[in-house]
């Protein structure tokens, strides 16, 4: 019957409502900058945006008995058990338009961590002779509210800060960045030190620099309008099923 109706109800999906009471605006706002305007403008050439945030707690998971390489017929296998050898931070800020990615890790997270990372990134060409550069963050602690934007304003006078939505990371470009990471660069997490881990994030920078695609972002503020839209008339849709069998009473 289920596959009849092409149902699945064993698998499901996360979903995370809009809670911004400003949501389509700060959104319109970053999906503007993927598209090259800023406030109505079109973007120079000497204009930059940067997509940045943070993985946190990175663990180097020290096997108790030594991995055997992959053999013919025969899978890699790591040891199920492991002793924890300590966690890391990985911050990175991507360029959305060159497919540039820059990070760097460090103990912790929070407001100098990633004032050294915009530190690094500032201090490098192109964006330290650039005229605007753009920095799209979420709402974390370490670059929250107004006081991130003056901060950064303070240390560069070409530099804007602009948020993201309140829960809605998946605006920021960096996380599908940081998603390759997961998939890529971390599994199976048989590190023998957070030496090792920082050696392969970095030599996953070099790789991804070498040959530069920028992704292909096609949710464009077209997008966000129908689908907002479309939450609408779901949302007025809910509420008269809600209501329905109320009204019926009520004749009744």
């Amino acid at each position: 019957m289920l596959h009849a109706e092409g149902l699945k109800p064993w698998r499901y999906e996360y979903w995370i409502f809009p809670r911004d009471l400003q949501f389509a605006e700060k959104a319109a706002v970053v999906l503007d900058l993927y598209a090259s305007v800023w406030e109505g403008q079109l973007l120079s050439p000497r204009d930059h945006i940067l997509s940045a945030d943070e993985k946190t707690s990175l663990q180097a998971r020290l096997r108790c008995h030594p991995s055997l390489g992959p053999a013919p017929g025969r899978h890699r296998r790591v040891e199920f058990e492991y002793d924890r050898g300590g966690a890391l931070q990985y911050l990175a800020a991507w360029d959305v338009g060159r497919g540039y990615v820059r990070g760097r890790c460090e103990p912790s997270t929070g407001i100098e961590p990633f004032g050294r990372l915009v530190t690094q990134v500032m201090e490098q060409e192109p964006y330290r002779s650039a005229e605007r550069v753009v920095w799209v963050v979420d709402n974390g602690s370490s670059h929250r509210g107004q006081a991130a934007v003056q901060r950064l304003l303070q240390a560069y006078p070409h530099a804007i800060v602009v948020h993201t939505p309140i829960h809605a990371s998946w605006l920021n470009q960096v996380e599908i960045y940081l998603s390759l990471v997961q998939r890529k660069v971390l599994p199976p997490n048989d590190f023998a030190s957070l030496t090792e881990v920082e050696q392969r994030l970095r030599l996953y920078e070099e790789l991804c620099n070498q040959r530069l695609r920028p992704f292909q972002w096609n949710f464009t503020r077209e997008k966000l309008i129908q689908f907002l839209d479309r939450l609408e008339a779901r949302q007025i849709a809910q509420c008269q099923a809600l209501t329905a069998p109320e009204k019926s009473r009520q004749v009744a």
